[in-house]
C-alpha cells in the first residue's frame, strides 16, 4: 500500500529479509503470550459447560475453578436452572484445602437459598479455620433466614487480632496505620534452628495496634497485629444485621451510626437504617 505522502518504498535486500524473521516471531510472541495468559485466566470470560464441569474438577488449578464457580453464580443470579447439575461439587468444596476455593464456594452458595445442600453445607462452614470463610458463610446463611451466623456478623464490626500460632522469636516490618490486603505477609517467626514461619493476614484492614517488639519472644497464641474491620465487611454486616440483629447488638451498631473517623457516610447510613429495624423487631 502507498503512504498518503507518496514516500518510496524501501527494498529490503534478501540477506536482511532472512534475518528478520526471528524479531517479527519474538515482537508477535511479546503480544500473543500476555494476551492468551490474561484471556485464558479472565473471570469474565464465558464458559461452556463443559468447561465449567471441566474447571471445577481441576483442584490444581484454582483460578479456574474460581472462574467456573463465579460463572456459575452468574447463572443462578439469572435462573439459569441447569446449574444445579454442580451443586453437589459446589457443596463438596466446604471440605477443599484452599481458603480462596472455599471462600468463593461459600459465597456462591449464599445465592440460592432453595438448596438444603448449600444450607448445610454453609452451616459447617461456620467452623471453618478462615475468617473470610466464616463471614462469607454467615452472610450466605442469612438469605436463609438463618441467623446462626450471628456471632461471625458481629465479629465483622470489631478489630481481629492475629496471633502467633507457634513460640519462636518475631520480627515484622508493618507500622501502625499501614492498610493491608488478605494473604499480605505481616510477621516471620523464627522457631527452633533454622526454621521461619510466614504469618499471613487472613483479612483486609489497617493496622490498629503492633503488640510486639523486634526480636520479640513469643508464645503459641500471643498477640502479634491488631486490624481495625475493613469498611466493605462492616458494610455488609450491617445490612445483615438489619434482617437478624438482636437488641444486645445496638450500641455496637449505633456505634457507627454515630459516625466513625475514618469510615464513609455509607456506613453511617447503613448503621442508622439497621438499629431502626431492629428496634421495630423489639
Amino acid at each position: 500500500m502507498l503512504n498518503s505522502d507518496s514516500s518510496p518504498l524501501i527494498a529490503v535486500p534478501p540477506s536482511r529479509r532472512r534475518t528478520l524473521w526471528p524479531i517479527w516471531v519474538v515482537a508477535a510472541l511479546l503480544v500473543i503470550v500476555p494476551f492468551w495468559s490474561w484471556y485464558s485466566t479472565w473471570f469474565g470470560r464465558k464458559l461452556s459447560d463443559a468447561e465449567i464441569t471441566q474447571y471445577l474438577s481441576g483442584s490444581e488449578k484454582p483460578r479456574k475453578m474460581q472462574h467456573a464457580l463465579l460463572q456459575i453464580e452468574q447463572r443462578i443470579i439469572a435462573r439459569d436452572a441447569n446449574v444445579k447439575q454442580w451443586y453437589p461439587q459446589i457443596a463438596a468444596l466446604k471440605n477443599n484445602a484452599l481458603p480462596e476455593i472455599r471462600v468463593t464456594a461459600a459465597w456462591v452458595m449464599g445465592q440460592d437459598n432453595t438448596s438444603d445442600s448449600f444450607h448445610q453445607a454453609l452451616l459447617e462452614m461456620l467452623a471453618d479455620s478462615q475468617p473470610l470463610v466464616r463471614r462469607n458463610a454467615a452472610l450466605g446463611l442469612v438469605r436463609f433466614a438463618d441467623a446462626r451466623g450471628h456471632a461471625e456478623l458481629l465479629a465483622m464490626l470489631k478489630p481481629y487480632t492475629i496471633q502467633a500460632p507457634r513460640a519462636g522469636t518475631v520480627t515484622t516490618q508493618l507500622k501502625e496505620e499501614q492498610s493491608i490486603a488478605p494473604d499480605i505477609l505481616v510477621a516471620r517467626i523464627k522457631l527452633n534452628g533454622a526454621e521461619v514461619l510466614e504469618v499471613r493476614s487472613p483479612l483486609p484492614g489497617k493496622i490498629s495496634a503492633i503488640k510486639v517488639e523486634k526480636e520479640a519472644k513469643v508464645n503459641a497464641g500471643d498477640d502479634l497485629i491488631v486490624l481495625s474491620p475493613d469498611q466493605k465487611h462492616i458494610l455488609e454486616s450491617l445490612r445483615a444485621l438489619s434482617l437478624i440483629g438482636l437488641p444486645d447488638d445496638l450500641p455496637e451498631v449505633e456505634r457507627y451510626a454515630r459516625g466513625v473517623e475514618g469510615m464513609s457516610d455509607n456506613i453511617k447510613r447503613q448503621a442508622a437504617l439497621t438499629a431502626e429495624a431492629i428496634r421495630k423487631r423489639q
